[in-house]
């Protein structure tokens, strides 16, 4: 086998990696809002012994890229490739951490009765797991394309996030004993929102692995 096909078949691995660690993260955020909206302690407790299975994921394709790196000296777009790929690593694992989050504040909120039907914060989850999807698909892909569509959806995010944190607040000052449940539903809402900037780090990522454009901090990429 030549070097050149070699090293092709480890990049090809690589990705996937990425895509079966993508799948388990989604996987995570999912499992911890149907046990958020479920009262399911013991699929929260799953989720937070999952989470060391994605560490270890991440671990493993730090190594993989640092191999890579160092035995192959890539250059050009096989370089982008491989930094991306290091770096989507990492905001994968952050996704989960904050599914782990969910899961702790639902298991403590399952104690007291429930607040209020859970309709926004699912609906806002849904979009988020979209973006972590569409985003992933995007690196595969290399569709920078759609990366773009990602960063666009972000805005939808943060108006729902601020609009449950104003109806949440409306709960506090009409009601000082749901003052606890607010502040760990308002919690929820806010992770879901951070799940939804790692996606577009990712999908910012993917633009500066397609066209070699770094956009990070730019108001029109």
């Amino acid at each position: 086998m030549s070097i050149q096909r070699r090293f092709d078949e480890e990049l090809a691995e690589l990705k996937q990696q990425i895509l079966r660690m993508g799948s388990l993260v989604e996987g995570q955020i999912r499992q911890a809002l149907k046990a958020l909206v479920d009262r399911d302690d013991a699929l929260a407790k799953t989720v937070i012994e999952n989470d060391r299975q994605v560490n270890t994921m991440d671990v493993a394709v730090d190594e993989a890229c640092l191999e890579l790196l160092a035995l192959q000296q890539p250059a050009a777009r096989d370089l982008r490739f491989i930094t991306t790929a290091m770096k989507i690593s990492t905001e994968l694992e952050r996704m989960s951490d904050l599914a782990e989050n969910i899961c702790e504040r639902a298991i403590e909120l399952h104690e007291e009765p429930q607040l209020k039907p859970y309709i926004d914060i699912p609906l806002m989850a849904d979009r988020a797991i979209k973006m972590v999807g569409e985003s992933l698909d995007a690196f595969v892909r290399g569709d920078s394309v759609l990366a773009r569509k990602v960063l666009e959806e972000d805005d939808y995010i943060d108006e729902l996030n601020e609009q449950i944190f104003r109806e949440l607040l409306s709960f506090m000052m009409e009601n000082p004993k749901t003052i606890s449940r607010a502040i760990r539903l308002s919690f929820i809402s806010k992770y879901i929102e951070r799940i939804a900037d790692h996606a577009t780090n990712v999908a910012e990522l993917v633009v500066y692995m397609v066209e070699g454009k770094i956009i990070r901090h730019m108001t029109t990429p």
